[in-house]
């Protein structure tokens, strides 16, 4: 009767563990759909993050090629934002790379999280790109 059990309790917890392993390819697959349209909307090879910070976000941008003009268009973007950039990085030499840390205006209505900084962050590449495609 003991082996009963012990079949028994082998099965529950395999299948626990497959459930558990369907879980993590769903999240995973979720996860390579989301990035596959961020890249559909980003039409250049940069990464993007935003991070919430305790007051503001650590905002990182990253381009393996020089962007000229896109650091205009990025500070413009945060502008219409209403975030305040407390600190900065900025190489534009043989790469283009920004680190920023913004913070929201106090006077500003409305509150705004990560992903709509990091939205109008792929909004501001895109349309700087777009720009420069059309004066190529």
């Amino acid at each position: 009767m003991a082996w009963q059990v012990n079949k028994t309790t082998i099965i529950v917890d395999a299948s626990k563990y497959i459930e558990e392993l369907k879980q993590k390819v769903e999240r995973l697959n979720q996860g390579i759909s989301a990035a596959q349209t961020s890249n559909d909307q980003n039409p250049l090879p940069m990464q993007v993050t935003v991070e919430t910070l305790e007051k503001g976000f650590l905002i990182n941008v990253f381009s393996e090629k020089s962007c000229p003009g896109l650091l205009v268009s990025l500070l413009e973007a945060f502008e219409e934002l209403g975030l305040n950039i407390l600190e900065a990085r900025v190489s534009c030499t043989d790469s283009f790379r920004l680190q920023a840390v913004g913070g929201e205006n106090e006077e500003q209505s409305e509150s705004i999280d990560a992903q709509v900084v990091k939205q109008a962050v792929l909004q501001a590449i895109k349309n700087w790109s777009e720009g420069t495609d059309q004066q190529e």
